[in-house]
């Protein structure tokens, strides 16, 4: 299993991550955004994606996006193709794609908005911390993005303050040596997105 940064070689690709990511979304019934391959080789040609192969089969896909003129960036559409899940290859591929962004964009925030459980792990893992959307980027593009999601809607009636994702944010400028590392706990992250989403029914029924 090689997991690498991506090149124009890699355009070939394209139509079966997208065809992966739609897949996902049927399986999970969560909210995961659509992407269309022309937009998944731009990603591949510029470098901005890393790709993890078993010799020339598919095996996962994970790309950077600039947001706020380059103060924000964004790890995302991460999938692994069924016949690889299980392993470990998508920490391995979140891990890559962070040291990535880190190195080619030194100075932006990396962010992520995920209702995954396992996702959320990683991130934590890594050093991001759960934020609220308004210390999320501002740029109108990015969350236009989310318009191919089933839980849209959801953004729209909260005026994008809100919605069942969990906003995460790793910050450059606050790292430091002396940082202890954030221990993950499955129950409290459980419980934060049980209570985001009691205050959206509870919000929702208020409204009626």
């Amino acid at each position: 299993m090689e997991i690498v940064i991506a090149n124009k070689s890699h355009s070939i690709y394209a139509d079966i991550i997208c065809q992966t990511i739609a897949d996902a979304a049927l399986v999970r019934g969560t909210g995961i955004a659509k992407r269309k391959p022309e937009y998944i080789i731009t990603k591949l040609e510029n470098g901005n994606a890393v790709i993890a192969l078993d010799g020339d089969k598919f095996a996962g896909f994970c790309y950077i996006e600039q947001w706020s003129h380059g103060k924000f960036v964004a790890n995302s559409g991460l999938i692994v193709h069924p016949d690889y899940r299980n392993l470990g290859l998508a920490k391995q591929i979140k891990q890559v794609i962070f040291e990535h962004s880190r190195t080619k964009f030194p100075e932006a925030k990396i962010f992520s908005i995920t209702t995954g459980l396992a996702v959320m792990k990683m991130n934590s893992d890594l050093g991001y911390k759960p934020v609220t959307f308004s210390e999320l980027t501002t740029d109108q593009t990015f969350w236009n993005g989310c318009q191919t999601c089933k839980n849209y809607d959801v953004l729209q009636r909260t005026e994008q303050k809100m919605c069942l994702c969990t906003g995460m944010l790793y910050d450059p400028s606050k790292e430091t040596s002396n940082t202890p590392k954030h221990t993950y706990d499955k129950k409290v992250w459980t419980r934060l997105k049980n209570i985001k989403q009691t205050r959206f029914l509870k919000k929702e029924k208020k409204n009626e």
